[in-house]
């Protein structure tokens, strides 16, 4: 509760209050052309790091393995690209910190060190590693554990 208070009361008047003093500093025009510059170069930005994190998450694919890292790096690129389009200047540092890949991959730990994801399969086909209760190993944390199933669609389709 605490945490929506912040994204939709407090994050807005910070954010009002820095367009108004920088308006007054630099002109209203300027400062829309700021807000506008970095909305641009933020978009041009995130659509690199996007592609290279895809790149890095078929990468793993190929190799078989769970790209585990790349999906969580995407949505924090997805939540620092919505920042850069917010207008104002506290968002945009924001969403600018979520595309500097260092700055980026520490939140990612942060995420990760926060959440288990275990990878079960019910077949070999996928190419994952069974993990987890019913794959003869303990989960490699404490926590909650959901199973699920994979079903293959194509092999009924004769």
């Amino acid at each position: 509760m605490r945490f929506l208070f912040i994204l939709f009361v407090i994050i807005p008047i910070v954010e009002i209050t820095v367009l108004i003093q920088v308006g007054q500093a630099i002109g209203a025009w300027y400062t829309v052309g700021l807000v506008l510059l970095s909305a641009f170069i933020g978009v041009n930005m995130l659509r690199y790091q996007s592609l290279a994190t895809l790149g890095r998450a078929q990468e793993r694919l190929s190799r078989n393995e769970v790209p585990g890292q790349e999906m969580v790096e995407g949505i924090v690129l997805a939540v620092g690209g919505a920042l850069l389009i917010t207008p104002g200047f506290v968002t945009d540092i924001m969403g600018f910190s979520c595309l500097i890949p260092p700055v980026r991959q520490a939140f990612v730990r942060l995420l990760l060190s926060r959440f288990t994801v275990i990878a079960a399969s019910g077949t070999a086909q996928g190419g994952f590693q069974q993990s987890g209760p019913g794959a003869g190993e303990p989960p490699t944390r404490d926590g909650d554990v959901i199973e699920g199933e994979v079903i293959d669609r194509t092999e009924n389709k004769d």
